[in-house]
């Protein structure tokens, strides 16, 4: 006799069934998100509650044949938001012209709505982008400057960032001042001195990163961006690794311009973005694509970029919710605990440098080590050809070393077996 399991499989097409199981997922995904919601108990208590993470885990659709631990540079999406976008994509292809321009488009207003409540500011100052680089190039090559005129950044900006003010200094002779950033030992305090100590009287602009994108130090911007608002200097914030990572409302953030990836730690589909910019501020910045002079104070005018497809950036709504069902909080605390995990194990090692501070506050899921003597590069091959481990090799003059970045699918047995991995490296060496 035939189990309800085994009648179902030989009735129902392969087709079929992966079509029930692409329903049933994300329905299990939300019974998941519910069941960790209303489970007692603070963020830090939760975090380590391996039942109620492994249904968040299941949420997606991952190759667990191998352990991404590089979810700073893209991750993937749950399958819950891989279904809404290609049910955005099918309807838009119905008749484009119609369906995407005349029905789907307009629904881009919801999006901005939840996203200004998300990062904690008025939709009509988030403009919705592809990526963290679009938002801040927008703001680099739009905002007012002359020859002369100085652009303060340190030493560890993402190098994209840098060749844009580089690009602009050889084309209009502004000046780009690059300083090292002090070691994380020193202090968010000298950070915030060192950043006092740059600037001058030709000063008229502050790029900073909210988060290093070389280790996953947070740096402290509330008061990087106070300095330069005393000072009538605009501040970009690179925000790529923070939005949707930490803790934070933009409000509370006293910059100028604001860039985020969403493909990143909020799990949107890939080539989303987001881009703040207080409302005072917008009509002095030209956008990146030209938009007629109606648009000068619209937020809208930085999505001036041509037909597009709807269907990625309606899929940022399915995302916020999942991130919103996670809890911000529990999201983080879950995020530096699997972080810990690897980290505590492998501290007080003699051939192991962490570059990343741990305490609160100071990082969130992202960490950098070095194995003293390995090349960076040689390591990240070897964890991937040994152990099916992706890691991003980190080669700057001020940190050589793997980044190392889970995120909430990552169980712990995988970041157990990292952590081995990596400590045998300590012990033997990379074998020859």
């Amino acid at each position: 006799m035939y189990t309800r399991r085994q009648m179902l499989t030989v009735a129902a097409p392969p087709a079929a069934l992966a079509a029930a199981a692409a329903t049933l997922r994300p329905r299990r995904a939300a019974a998941a998100l519910h069941q960790l919601a209303s489970a007692p108990g603070s963020p830090t208590e939760l975090a380590c509650e391996e039942e109620l993470w492994a249904g968040v885990q299941r949420a997606f659709a991952v190759d667990r044949s191998l352990i991404n631990l590089n979810n700073g540079g893209v991750s993937p999406s749950p399958v819950a938001v891989q279904e809404a976008m290609r049910r955005y994509l099918e309807f838009s292809n119905l008749a484009p012209v119609h369906t995407m321009w005349r029905v789907l488009e307009p629904q881009r207003e919801t999006v901005r709505q939840e996203l200004a409540r998300t990062a904690g500011c008025q939709p009509e100052e988030v403009a919705i982008t592809r990526n963290t680089s679009e938002g801040l190039e927008a703001c680099q090559l739009g905002i007012p400057l002359r020859p002369g005129d100085e652009v303060l950044a340190c030493d560890q900006e993402y190098p994209r960032m840098i060749t844009t003010f580089r690009q602009r200094a050889r084309r209009e002779g502004i000046v780009l001042r690059q300083f090292p950033l002090p070691p994380p030992e020193a202090g968010p305090e000298a950070v915030v001195a060192a950043f006092a100590a740059q600037l001058g009287e030709r000063t008229r602009a502050i790029l900073v990163s909210h988060m290093v994108y070389l280790t996953g130090r947070v740096l402290p911007v509330r008061e990087i961006a106070a300095l330069g608002r005393r000072r009538g200097v605009w501040v970009l914030v690179d925000g790529a690794h923070a939005f949707a990572h930490l803790t934070f409302s933009l409000a509370e953030l006293p910059c100028d311009a604001y860039a985020a990836s969403l493909h990143k730690w909020l799990a949107a589909p890939h080539g989303t973005g987001l881009l703040y910019v207080r409302r005072e501020r917008i009509g002095a910045i030209w956008p990146l694509l030209a938009a007629p002079e109606e648009m000068d104070e619209n937020i809208r005018k930085f999505e001036e970029i041509g037909t597009h497809p709807a269907a990625n950036a309606l899929a940022i709504g399915e995302a916020l919710a999942f991130h919103h069902g996670l809890g911000p909080e529990r999201k983080l605390a879950r995020l530096c605990h699997l972080r810990d995990r690897w980290a505590g194990r492998l501290t007080g090692h003699p051939r192991l440098r962490l570059h990343t501070p741990l305490g609160p506050g100071e990082a969130g899921a992202m960490a950098t080590v070095e194995v003293i003597g390995v090349d960076p590069a040689a390591l990240a091959e070897h964890l991937w050809a040994r152990h099916r481990i992706i890691v991003a090799a980190i080669t700057h003059p001020a940190v050589q070393g793997i980044r190392v970045a889970p995120s909430v699918y990552t169980t712990v047995g995988e970041i157990d077996r990292f952590a081995a991995a990596l400590a045998e490296v300590a012990e033997k060496g990379l074998p020859a």
